[in-house]
Formats: structure tokens, C-alpha cells, sequence
């Protein structure tokens, strides 16, 4: 869902301009439960899922659905403008988003599973914004936290510099916005961490590129099942997936079902 989306965005950025339709330019889509499970009652956190460039809402729904299976309260957060613009700005909408749900609904802690750039949108909250006091658990799912070059190859291709979008060029390996964003700590606070990763990943190059320092739970799903193939965007519907994140939410050891469908 990264650079995919990003290359339809080039084609209208040579044609005209990266104007959006109306819908991604709506306010952030909070996503409610239908339903309030005795496993949310006894006292698993809220679960923030937080979608990645051009990440309409309702492309994780199959993820927040799961969730709710298992008990959670999940509500999904499609970044402003589709995640198009300015990395940190996202973030401090990112930040404001959260502060009213928690007000709104009487929340403690919550827990953040952020795809792509929404892992880069909700860990600048952590490490900038002070989001650590608020959050106990964070898992990103094929987030570019070093870069990719996949953005960079872009401008090699005569495209200029990711064609203007911002989040694009703040993605780039060597961006100013990395550099700051990876200075110190990868993890700060006491939130637990986790990285999942894929091989497959067409879109986060080279894919280590998608793990973190400092006392983070780094999951590469082929390392449990060689034979799985997943997706940028399969790490957001792939069951072996699910049954990480599942874990890391649980904190419970990592031990990914290779059948899970």
C-alpha cells in the first residue's frame, strides 16, 4: 500500500496535480465495535489501528474484525489527506485524534498497530509528541522506520523527487526526517515494541529496513514459516500475521500459527 499507491499518485502528478478526491480529504475515520465483548470487559486495552499512505479505512476492517473476535475495542485511523502530506503533521493530528477518543470514552492506555506509515506516523507520536505516557503496547507491520528504496528509486527513474509527495521523500533512505526520527533511542519509554517484517515486502527495500533497535521484539514471519508468502498489503490480511499481532498484544511469546488462514 506504500509505493503502489504513491506510483498512481505520480501519474496524476505528471498529468495535473495531487489533487485528492473528497473523501481522503475527510477528517480521520474513527471506527467503532458493533459489539462489547466480557473479554474487553476484563481489561484488554483498546486497540488503535492505524492505516498507511493512501490507506482508505476500510481496508482494515478485515484486521479490526479479527480483533474484535478475540475481545478487543478497535478503532481505525485513516491518516489526513491519505497520508500524502508531511510525516510529523500526521502524527500531531495523529496525536489530537487520540486525545479526544480517550476523553471521549474514558480510556487508559491503548495499543497502536500501525501498517507502513502509520507505523512512522504513530512512533513519531511516541518518540515527539509524548504518546509514550498513553500507550502500552505498539506494533508496526512492514513500516519503512530506516527508509526504502523503493521511494528513492522514484527520482533514478526520472520521476523526480517522489513527484512532490512529501511523505514519499521523508520515506527516502538518508531523508532528514529518518535521520531525526531514528536519532537515540529507537524505543523509548516503557511501551513494549514490536516489527513484523516479510520477505515479500514489494514495497519496504531491503526489508530489514523495517525493524528497530533497543529492546524491540523484531518478527520476520519466514524465520517461523519459510514457506509463507505475504504481502505489504498481506500483512494486514494474512492470518500467520494475525497470530503475531495477536501475541505481541497478548505479550506472549511469539510463536506464529504457519496455518493459520
Amino acid at each position: 500500500m506504500l509505493l503502489r499507491k504513491i506510483l498512481a499518485a505520480v501519474t496524476v502528478a505528471a498529468t495535473a496535480s495531487l489533487a485528492l478526491p473528497a473523501a481522503a480529504s475527510a477528517a480521520p475515520v474513527p471506527t467503532t465495535p458493533t459489539t462489547t465483548t466480557s473479554a474487553t470487559a476484563a481489561g484488554r486495552n483498546p486497540v488503535v489501528l492505524v492505516g498507511g499512505l493512501s490507506g482508505v479505512a476500510v481496508a482494515y476492517e478485515p484486521l479490526a474484525a479479527r480483533l474484535r473476535a478475540d475481545g478487543y475495542r478497535v478503532f481505525i485511523y485513516q491518516l489526513p489527506g491519505l497520508g500524502l502530506g508531511d510525516i510529523p503533521a500526521s502524527a500531531r493530528a495523529f496525536r489530537d485524534y487520540l486525545t479526544g477518543l480517550r476523553s471521549a470514552n474514558g480510556f487508559g492506555k491503548v495499543d497502536l498497530v500501525g501498517h507502513s506509515e502509520g507505523g512512522l506516523v504513530s512512533r513519531y507520536y511516541l518518540k515527539h509528541l509524548g504518546g509514550t505516557a498513553d500507550v502500552e503496547r505498539w506494533i508496526s507491520l512492514g513500516s519503512p522506520h530506516y527508509g526504502t528504496y523503493v521511494a528513492n528509486i522514484l527520482q533514478f527513474l526520472g520521476l523526480g523527487s517522489c513527484a512532490g509527495v512529501v511523505a514519499c521523500q521523508q520515506m527516502t533512505i538518508g531523508s532528514a526526517f529518518l535521520a531525526d526520527l531514528n536519532a537515540g533511542d529507537d524505543t523509548p519509554g516503557a511501551v513494549r515494541y514490536t516489527t513484523v517484517r516479510t520477505v515479500q515486502d514489494e514495497l519496504v527495500r531491503p526489508v530489514d529496513n523495517a525493524t528497530l533497535a533497543d529492546g524491540v521484539s523484531n518478527v520476520l514471519i519466514q524465520a517461523y514459516c519459510p514457506l509463507r508468502v505475504v504481502g505489504h498489503l498481506g500483512l494486514v490480511l494474512d492470518g500467520t500475521t494475525y497470530t503475531v499481532i495477536r501475541s505481541a498484544l497478548a505479550d506472549a511469546p511469539v510463536q506464529p500459527n504457519c496455518f493459520a488462514v
